[in-house]
């Protein structure tokens, strides 16, 4: 039986990143996701609905998420979803809270602490955590050697 537990998010976050470390050292960062939905309700009147999701991401993604991003920063998270289950000690009664456990992270936004509109953020916003501080390289087309015959003739095309 197939099975996929797969969650795209893009929405700000609703809180300051909080960043904790485990006692063998590996960082933990929780925040919260607000996601906004507009539709149509019967009347025929734009509605608004917004979701609030918890985030939980580990290791190093967490250190970049709690380094550049803020309350209101925007941001794409990609991961998977948990339930956590517990007994409420004062009641005695079962808990549970579904999450995300974040996969991966693409900031949409200017970077925390940045004034003025677009400042140091990406034009593209293709900077992820995993490298931060060099950004993607933007597409180019590779140069032709002098001489070289050009790859788009369509003497050179094989059908």
């Amino acid at each position: 039986m197939a099975s996929l537990n797969k969650v795209f998010l893009i929405g700000n976050l609703t809180r300051e990143p909080e960043l904790r470390v485990t006692p063998k050292g590996t960082a933990i960062c929780q925040f919260g996701l607000a996601v906004n939905r507009q539709f149509k309700d019967e009347a025929g009147a734009t509605r608004d609905e917004t979701t609030f999701v918890d985030i939980e991401a580990w290791g190093k993604q967490g250190e970049l998420v709690s380094k550049y991003l803020g309350k209101g920063s925007q941001c794409m998270v990609e991961g998977r979803l948990k339930l956590d289950q517990w007994e409420d000690k004062a009641s005695g009664q079962k808990r549970s809270r579904l999450k995300v456990v974040l996969e991966n992270v693409q900031f949409l936004g200017a970077p925390k602490g940045a004034t003025g509109p677009g400042a140091g953020a990406p034009a593209n916003g293709s900077e992820r955590a995993g490298s931060p501080e060099r950004p993607l390289p933007s597409p180019r087309a590779a140069p032709v050697p002098a001489g070289a015959a050009n790859a788009t003739d369509d003497d050179n095309v094989p059908f």
